[in-house]
Formats: structure tokens, C-alpha cells, sequence
């Protein structure tokens, strides 16, 4: 009884947090449209999710990229259709595991960060200090965060989607005998212009709301030290859900309609 009443209360914990975010997310919007934040802030925080983040998101994009084309690979070739490797590789890519694996990699590393160190001033009064120091918290603490995660992203994803093609290309070559023409020919007939603008549209939205939530559930902290450890799991698990969940929509508002004759 007492395991269920405590499951019920964190349900109703995380539902309030959820409630914060979704104000503090309403608040940034309107911060950012008076165009407030701390610029040396900015530079920091894009430092940290961008150079900072980018070798494990290229060691992900790089062993996706050849796992795909081991998986695709082999039952193309049994159809007689090993031309269309290269460009199925590079939608798959495009438009759904350079975008989603890359902003999942930056809510395990990133957001994790943020909502650690907020937490931390949380529980230490810090923020309250700030409040006396006549310093908004949001200006000072989340806006450099959501313009260092939205601005950032989109380019770890395409620096992703590139080395994701690269490793695809070697595994195709050296194992599956596609010649390197027939690969990038693939790439350039399948894909498309707005291919491209969907994975920035994506890594856009995704990238703020990695860093709303992490901001948020440092922001509404409580109880010490074991409050900041629950609080950074709980942000990471809540931005992978919201990222899968507005992937879905994403997907489904952007690619709506019969597809293209990809073959001919």
C-alpha cells in the first residue's frame, strides 16, 4: 500500500514539474522575443553542447550509419535493388536517426548537465540569490541555454548525418561490393531539399526542449542533494519521451501524402 501511494504522489510530482515546464517554456518565448539574455552565457553554454558534445555524437552517427547499411544492405542486394542502398541510408538519416539519435545523445549528456547544476543552485539558494541580486533567472540561466541547444544542434546533425553516411559508404564498399558511384549517385537521387530542412526543423525544436526541461527540473528542485540526483534523471526521461512523442508529430505533419517513385 505504502509503495502504491508513494508511486501516485511521484505520478502527481511529475505531472506538476511537467505543468512548470510547459509555463517556463511559454516564458522563454516571450524573453526571447524581447530579445534578453547574457551573451557571454550564450558562448558559453554553445560551447558546451557543441564542441563539447560533438565526438560521441560522432562515434553514434558513425556505427548507425554502418549498422543500418549491414541491415539494408544484404536484403537489397537479394531483390536486386543494391543501387538503392545509398539513398535509403541517407533518408533514414535525414529525416529520422540523425535528428532523434543526436538530440538523444545531447538529453543524456547535456540536458543531464543542466539539470544538475541548476538543481544544485536550486537546493543551495543560489537562485534566490539572484532574485536579490535583481537578476532574472531565466535571462541569466535558461535563455543561454535554449539558444545554445537550438542553434547548436541542428549542426551536430549535420555533421552527424555526415559521417553516418561516410561509415554507411565503407561498410557498403568493403562488404556488400556497391561501388562508391553507385552509393553517392543513390544519395543524390533520393534525396531532397526539403529532406534536409525537416532534420533542421527537427533538431530545432528538439534542441529547446532538452533545454527546457533540463532547466526546469533544476529549477523545481527540492530536498538536498538526493533531490538533485532524482531531478537529473527524471529531466533526461522526460526529454526522451518529449523528443520521441514531438518526433511523431513532426513526422507525420511533414511527410503526409504518397511518397515518390524512388527506384525509377
Amino acid at each position: 500500500m505504502a509503495s502504491k501511494t508513494t508511486s501516485k504522489s511521484g505520478i502527481q510530482v511529475w505531472f506538476r514539474r511537467l505543468i512548470a515546464a510547459v509555463f517556463l517554456a511559454g516564458q522563454v518565448a516571450v524573453h526571447l522575443l524581447k530579445a534578453k539574455g547574457n551573451p557571454r552565457n550564450i558562448r558559453e553554454q554553445m560551447a558546451v553542447v557543441g564542441p563539447d558534445s560533438l565526438a560521441i555524437a560522432l562515434i553514434t552517427a558513425a556505427f548507425v550509419g554502418m549498422v543500418f547499411t549491414i541491415q539494408v544492405a544484404r536484403e537489397f542486394l537479394n531483390f536486386g535493388a543494391g543501387q538503392a542502398v545509398g539513398g535509403v541510408l541517407a533518408l533514414a538519416l535525414t529525416r529520422e536517426l540523425a535528428p532523434v539519435l543526436t538530440a538523444v545523445v545531447i538529453a543524456g549528456r547535456v540536458g543531464s548537465a543542466f539539470a544538475a547544476e541548476i538543481g544544485t543552485m536550486q537546493v543551495t539558494e543560489q537562485i534566490d540569490a539572484l532574485y536579490v541580486l535583481k537578476t532574472d533567472p531565466i535571462d541569466y540561466l535558461v535563455i543561454p541555454r535554449v539558444i545554445a541547444c537550438a542553434s547548436m544542434l541542428p549542426i551536430l546533425t549535420i555533421i552527424s548525418l555526415v559521417t553516418g553516411l561516410f561509415g554507411g559508404l565503407i561498410i557498403a564498399t568493403t562488404l556488400y561490393d556497391i561501388s562508391q558511384a553507385t552509393f553517392l549517385e543513390s544519395i543524390r537521387s533520393f534525396l531532397q531539399f526539403w529532406d534536409l530542412c525537416s532534420a533542421l526543423i527537427k533538431s530545432v525544436i528538439f534542441g529547446a526542449l532538452v533545454a527546457t526541461i533540463g532547466c526546469s527540473w533544476g529549477l523545481t528542485t527540492t530536498g538536498g542533494a538526493k533531490g538533485v540526483g532524482e531531478s537529473t534523471t527524471t529531466a533526461v526521461v522526460t526529454a526522451l519521451i518529449a523528443i520521441f512523442i514531438f518526433n511523431f508529430f513532426l513526422s507525420w505533419l511533414m511527410f503526409q501524402g504518397p511518397g515518390r517513385d524512388l527506384i525509377n
